[in-house]
């Protein structure tokens, strides 16, 4: 049984399907990309599972348990926390008090602060950001922010974690750095769900990638077995090149 089980997920929006029967497991300490084109449902996927957004249809289960439409507090103290593609930090408190809430409302809460706050520095040295900890929020590079993203929902102590874009926006570098930060959440036993548009960032760091068009799901397998299927192929560069191979 794998950590999480989605089963003929769908989201009606009025009249508009923005996901339509998707199904799919994840494994245990696996790292599992979701790519596709604009609108494919990427997000809207995440916000269903994480809670934020009730599915019309369907079931998810979180390690046997059914979580479905199951509020996202509740989900965050049962082991799953996502990040969010514009970054959401709290620009009024200092980088350590960003993360400390999130030790203080986490799976397994601490309310001592004190505790709460040498977990946070835990984590805030986990993702390179430890020399920085009194710093205000507000002041933080967007590479720096995207880690602060991290950090707060690696402060909650979750088995599962969703990444939606982590890259996006950051240089070359900053990309080859925060790839190495989810290899390392992975070696620490969380497993990893990552959205991403960067196709050699995802291709790189992922064991299966699922392939969503049009809310819908299109392919699934491994990251050579994606490259190379026709179909992922002619929803990224058309028809025409349905004999080409996706280039990373």
């Amino acid at each position: 049984m794998g950590i999480l089980e989605v089963q003929g997920l769908s989201k009606q929006f009025g009249g508009v399907a923005a996901l339509k029967d998707v199904s799919f497991e994840v494994d245990r300490q696996q790292i599992c990309g979701f790519i596709g084109p604009n609108g494919a449902g990427k997000t809207t996927l995440f916000s269903l599972i994480t809670g934020a957004v009730r599915p019309s249809s369907g079931s998810v289960r979180l390690q046997g348990r059914d979580v479905t439409g199951a509020k996202s507090s509740s989900l965050v103290k049962m082991g799953i926390v996502r990040t969010h593609q514009i970054v959401r930090p709290f620009r009024a408190l200092t980088v350590v008090e960003n993360v400390q809430l999130a030790v203080h409302y986490g799976c397994g809460a601490v309310a001592r602060a004190s505790e709460a706050r040498d977990k946070a520095m835990e984590v805030l040295k986990q993702v390179r950001l430890d020399h920085k900890a009194l710093m205000m929020a507000s002041v933080l590079t967007l590479g720096e922010q995207k880690c602060l993203e991290v950090a707060r929902a690696l402060a909650t102590a979750p088995d599962l974690l969703l990444l939606d874009e982590i890259c996006g926006g950051l240089t070359s570098a900053e990309t080859h750095s925060m790839l190495d930060l989810v290899h390392h959440v992975r070696e620490n036993g969380v497993t990893v769900m990552y959205i991403e548009h960067d196709m050699k960032a995802v291709m790189s760091v992922c064991d299966r990638i699922t392939v969503l068009n049009f809310g819908q799901k299109l392919a699934e397998g491994k990251p050579d077995e994606i490259r190379n299927d026709p179909a992922v192929i002619e929803a990224y560069l058309g028809k025409a090149n349905t004999g080409a191979t996706l280039r990373v």
